[in-house]
């Protein structure tokens, strides 16, 4: 498929509908991880990864530019990207194996968790390369990211269930489904990229991937810095804190899931095949999901908690202070990729050091010092500082202060933006947005408080269902939306048929139409 031609509306919608259905599953998952750990075990699950989040701090480098190379179609990108990204995460395997084994060391968990903290170094190698293929797929096929999502989602709930259910083995059960859910998916990835992978690669890429490589381990690095704040609240407000930060996060990540809305909208910009249009558009659909999506987690988080652990009710304001904090970084994350799009210094397949330290990017490649700047000393303050404060109060502090410095930065990128792309922002839309969410959640919290799963999420669909129908009753661009969705599953049906009595083609050139 040419990069002009991925469907916008097609795309967002495959990968976002796929994501709500990865909801039941990750739910699943959680349940089972929620319902036989206690508080501190899933506190010291969730720390697990805080660690490897480091290990995997350059999984990013070369998918950004895999992406914009192969959105403007760069021959041999597709295979140098793999095979490089490939050799990166095996050093950073080999790196983690000897480092992890003096951190928990140091912080008292060796002796129980050693074997899983070795475990998760394979993981690691799956996170390097599902990176590198999705963000392949994100400049050629966005859609199908979406599906290798939900088999990834599918495989590790199947492992999960056999291991913890099954064999008892609660900690190697949860580390394993996820390791081989990914490693489906990684397989699922080569089958529709075979035809990249057997063309020639273009090693000379690296050289010009590498002299940019720094500015994009420089936005790594401030991020990572950020994320510190976890380690923090552990190590500082204790494992039941940073328990029910990752208890409130299962939820809010579902409100992110808005902005893969517009995931097919950062390589349409690279391509120059974006209209100003198509901006407005994207913009406007993520905050129809967003806005609804946020509102339902909001008023039903004393419900939603409950349904992982009776024990996680009382961290309901961890999870509105967290949904809020999730709206802001989803507005600003889709003002990041339109400034991110635009950006041309490399559109010929060569990239000044000088060029793009005075881009727009390397300064919004900046913005995570400015937050860890404010955050961490912040933080340390509030939990080392506030005598008797409860594992509740410890998290809220610390979403409360991210929302306030992720507010601050998110100004300053608007303004800095107003002057370099233009966004039109459909304000009427949004406004109707806004009422029928608030309708939706005043009808929510006069409804009885559930406490069951099914209950729940009946209830939960059941007030999206209400949004939906209230916005299609006074917005007449939702209505115009909804067309446009049925012609585009009504034309993928017609491509469906086509290609199944199209029988005498290859399994590649199928995938290719």
């Amino acid at each position: 498929m040419s990069k002009n031609q991925i469907r916008l509306q097609y795309s967002g919608f495959v990968v976002f509908t796929t994501q709500l259905l990865g909801v039941i599953t990750g739910l699943i998952y959680t349940l089972l991880l929620t319902r036989n750990m206690s508080i501190s075990q899933y506190g010291i699950w969730t720390n697990i990864f805080d660690y490897t989040a480091y290990f995997v701090l350059f999984s990013s480098v070369l998918p950004f530019w895999a992406t914009r190379f192969t959105a403007r179609n760069k021959q041999g990108s597709v295979k140098t990207a793999i095979f490089a990204q490939f050799t990166i995460a095996v050093a950073s395997f080999l790196v983690y194996l000897p480092a992890i084994f003096l951190i928990s060391h140091a912080i008292g968990t060796s002796s129980d968790y050693l074997l899983i903290y070795f475990i998760a170094g394979l993981y690691i190698l799956t996170f390097y390369m599902v990176n590198i293929f999705e963000s392949i797929l994100q400049a050629t096929k966005p859609q199908a990211t979406g599906y290798g999502f939900i088999i990834q989602e599918v495989v590790k709930v199947a492992v999960a269930l056999v291991l913890i259910l099954g064999f008892g083995e609660i900690f190697v059960g949860a580390i394993l489904a996820l390791i081989l859910g990914s490693a489906v998916q990684i397989m699922y990835y080569v089958y529709l990229l075979f035809g990249y992978i057997k063309e020639k690669a273009n090693w000379g890429y690296l050289k010009e991937w590498f002299k940019g490589s720094p500015a994009i381990a420089y936005n790594l690095v401030g991020s990572q810095l950020v994320s510190f704040v976890l380690i923090l609240l552990f190590l500082y407000g204790g494992s039941a804190s940073r328990a029910y930060y990752q208890a409130a996060l299962s939820f809010t990540t579902i409100v992110g899931y808005a902005s893969s809305l517009a995931f097919a909208l950062y390589p349409k910009l690279l391509a120059n095949a974006c209209t100003d249009e198509d901006v407005r558009i994207s913009f406007r659909t993520v905050l129809m999901l967003a806005i609804p999506l946020a509102t339902i987690t909001m008023v039903m988080s004393v419900s939603f908690l409950t349904v992982l652990n009776i024990s996680y009710s009382v961290a309901w304001p961890v999870l509105i202070a967290l949904t809020v904090n999730t709206l802001v970084t989803t507005v600003s994350t889709f003002y990041s990729n339109c400034l991110l799009g635009v950006e041309a210094f490399d559109a010929e397949g060569k990239i000044s050091i000088r060029h793009l330290v005075r881009s727009k990017i390397f300064k919004v490649f900046s913005i995570p010092y400015i937050q860890a700047a404010i955050a961490l000393p912040l933080t340390y303050f509030v939990l080392t500082r506030l005598p008797g404060i409860s594992s509740v109060q410890a998290t809220l502090y610390v979403i409360i202060i991210l929302i306030t410095v992720n507010l601050s930065t998110f100004s300053g990128l608007y303004l800095f933006m107003r002057r370099s792309i233009r966004i039109l922002i459909a304000w009427k839309s949004i406004a109707k947005y806004i009422l029928s969410a608030l309708l939706m959640g005043t009808v929510l919290l006069l409804l009885p408080t559930t406490t069951t799963l099914l209950s729940t999420i009946a209830k939960a669909i059941a007030g999206f269902a209400l949004y939906i129908g209230l916005l299609l009753s006074i917005d007449a661009q939702a209505r115009g939306l909804v067309r446009l969705i049925w012609q585009e599953i009504t034309v993928t049906l017609k491509q469906l048929t086509h290609m199944a009595n199209n029988s005498g083609e290859t399994p590649s050139t199928a995938s290719e139409n």
